[in-house]
């Protein structure tokens, strides 16, 4: 990975810029505050009182003190965060701005701008190799995410003196988020000198349940989580690599929100299918990348158009089970992957358009056979030698309903007992085949492959695009059951992160 001097700089200024005072223009503004412990901001142009998302009311949630888990932190996991990234002037910064803001459409400009500047900074954070602000390790993926629904809040609460239509309220939020996932600087040169890759991550999730201690009003420890392929976004977003190939990878990296919502929105066609379209400056690869196993790197060999039974991270479930029965996807939208029509979806659900399957074009085997975890020490507990890394291997399988007017349901090419590694080279889903389970699963790591593999095969490009599962990285220190980080759970981090990079540069040398 290359660009290492320029990343430095990059952390330095955007530590400048994020504790930048607001511009003169809004200087008589009155200062954004927290409530004490809080994360969400409070000022003369906010409503406290509007009510907040499933995801923005986990601001104020606090753990157990690991001190003494009988009493409550004196602040928010989500202050934590923030502050432990060294992102505590983002949200207030905006506010300030907002607060003089006299329309929807210069709101949209500000929402744009400082959600492209955290962006940019939360990259040069994790890359750089200088210092940077706030406590918590470089690697951290976790800031971003709170430092986001801090923002969100915000605009989900501001009152403009002119006043607001809920559909404005809303493209100014949408417009935010999709800047600060990285989702609007992508941009990539000309040339067959070049590999033009985009690389896909994932918020934290399973962010409710977990040990809470005995503390009243303690949130579960699972909201310590974090994602290690959210973390590697941001570690290869704007880098370069020459392959064995001899062509320069250019790598873009964007962020996924863990909901169906947003999914079902088009997002990821709206940020991959610009760039998928053929011409000199086409995508030669594009990856998605979410946590998975544990213990094992996967490479996703089918994608199904089911969607599962797990809730989305604002509490989205579009497929639940009946009496404890998977519904049947037939006649049932809700348990299908659909399309918006400016991408090719048809306006009345049909069940095979698009197909309930689709298939990974990664160059399995060089991946496989990359070496992509020599050099690497394994973090504490991992089941590997050093120089080994975790094991690669190539998912064949999956679950389908043979019949689409039936809820039974057949896996196939599962591993052979006291095995790992399906059967391969599998048995592909049956000709007329209903999808439950995609090599990846049924949850929106699945749906992510399908919606990539998908956009390969509608805009006729034949170029490396799949899934890349992570092993599971939450691994904090046994003694360790609610404080925020701990050595254990960053050297899990950066040696996935590690392994994950090397194997994109992999697949995007085929």
């Amino acid at each position: 990975m290359t660009h290492r001097r320029v990343a430095v700089l990059l952390s330095t200024a955007a530590a400048v810029a994020l504790a930048a005072p607001a511009s003169a223009a809004h200087a008589s503004s009155p200062t954004p505050t927290t409530t004490p412990g809080s994360g969400v901001l409070r000022a003369a142009c906010l409503d406290a009182s509007a009510p907040l998302s499933v995801e923005e009311k986990r601001l104020d949630a606090r753990l157990p003190d690991p001190a003494d888990p009988s009493r409550l932190t004196a602040t928010s996991f989500a202050q934590d965060m923030i502050v432990g990234g060294g992102f505590e002037d983002v949200a207030p910064r905006l506010v300030g701005m907002m607060c003089g803001a006299h329309d929807s459409r210069r709101a949209r400009v500000v929402a744009e701008r400082e959600g492209r500047r955290l962006w940019k900074a939360a990259v040069a954070r994790v890359q750089s190799t200088g210092w940077v602000r706030g406590t918590l390790p470089r690697s951290d993926d976790r800031p971003l995410y709170w430092t986001r629904l801090q923002v969100t809040a915000a605009l989900r609460q501001w009152q403009p003196r002119h006043g607001l239509t809920a559909p404005e309220r809303e493209r100014i939020i949408e417009t935010f988020e999709k800047a600060s996932r990285g989702m609007t600087d992508i941009s990539y040169p000309a040339g067959e000198r070049y590999a033009r890759v985009m690389v896909s991550g994932f918020d934290p999730y399973t962010l409710d349940g977990g040990d809470a201690g005995t503390a009243t009003g303690a949130a579960g420890n699972n909201i310590r989580h974090g994602n290690p392929s959210g973390a590697t976004a941001l570690a290869v977003d704007g880098t370069t690599h020459v392959g064995k190939d001899g062509r320069r990878q250019v790598i873009n990296a964007y962020l996924l929100p863990v909901n169906y919502t947003e999914f079902t929105a088009g997002w990821i066609e709206d940020t991959v299918g610009p760039h998928m379209r053929g011409g000199r400056k086409a995508l030669t690869a594009s990856i998605t990348v979410s946590q998975g196993r544990e213990g094992r790197f996967d490479l996703e060999v089918w994608n199904g158009r089911y969607h599962g039974v797990s809730a989305g991270n604002d509490g989205s479930r579009p497929c639940r089970p009946i009496d404890g029965v998977p519904q049947i996807a037939k006649n049932n939208p809700g348990c299908n992957t659909t399309v918006v029509p400016r991408w090719g979806g048809p306006r009345v659900f049909d069940l095979h358009n698009p197909p309930q399957w689709t298939t990974s074009t990664l160059p399995f085997a060089p991946m496989a056979e990359a070496g992509t975890g020599a050099d690497l020490a394994p973090p504490p507990g991992a089941q590997w030698a050093e120089g080994e890394g975790f094991p690669v291997i190539r998912n064949t399988e999956y679950t389908e309903f043979p019949n689409c007017d039936s809820p039974e349901r057949v896996t196939r090419n599962a591993a052979l007992t006291g095995t790992t590694t399906p059967v391969q080279p599998g048995t592909p889903p049956s000709k007329d085949s209903c999808a439950y389970a995609g090599s990846g699963g049924t949850y929106l790591s699945n749906e992510s492959g399908y919606r990539n593999t998908l956009l390969r095969d509608r805009l006729g490009r034949d170029i490396p695009a799949g899934h890349i599962h992570t092993p599971i990285m939450q691994h904090f220190e046994k003694t360790n059951l609610y404080a925020p980080s701990d050595a254990s759970f960053d050297a899990w981090r950066q040696v996935i992160v590690r392994q994950t990079v090397a194997l994109v540069h992999a697949a995007a040398e085929h």
